[in-house]
C-alpha cells in the first residue's frame, strides 16, 4: 500500500513539473514563485523538463521500479545525471543572455 501511494505522489509531482516546463517552453510563462528570479523563461523550462525526465528515469526504473537493482543500476544513475544537468540549465536561466543586438562602445571619450 505504502509503495502505490509513493508512485502516485511520484507521478502527479513530475506531471505537474512537466506541465510547468512545457507552458515555460510554449508560452513563456513562470508560476508566480519563480517570476522575479528567472530571466529567460524557455531555458528554464527546458531545465525543468530535463530536470522531470531525469526524476522519472530514476525513480520508475530505480527504487520504485522493481525490487531487484542489480537489473537497473545504471539506468537510476544516468537519471540522476540528467536531474542534475536540468538543474544546472535552471541555474543559467537565473543569468542574463548576451545581447548581440548591442554596438560596440567606445573607450575614448569625445570632449
Amino acid at each position: 500500500m505504502l509503495h502505490w501511494t509513493l508512485v502516485i505522489t511520484a507521478v502527479v509531482c513530475v506531471t505537474a513539473s512537466t506541465a510547468v516546463g512545457v507552458a515555460a517552453v510554449t508560452r513563456e510563462w513562470v508560476p508566480p514563485f519563480g517570476r522575479v528570479l528567472v530571466l529567460r523563461p524557455r531555458l528554464w523550462g527546458t531545465g525543468v523538463l530535463m530536470s522531470a525526465l531525469g526524476l522519472s528515469l530514476f525513480m520508475f526504473l530505480g527504487p520504485l521500479g522493481s525490487d531487484d537493482l542489480a537489473v537497473n543500476f545504471y539506468v537510476p544513475l544516468v537519471g540522476m545525471a540528467v536531474n542534475f544537468a536540468g538543474l544546472a540549465v535552471q541555474a543559467l536561466a537565473r543569468r542574463p543572455g548576451r545581447t548581440p543586438g548591442l554596438p560596440p562602445t567606445s573607450t575614448t571619450t569625445a570632449s
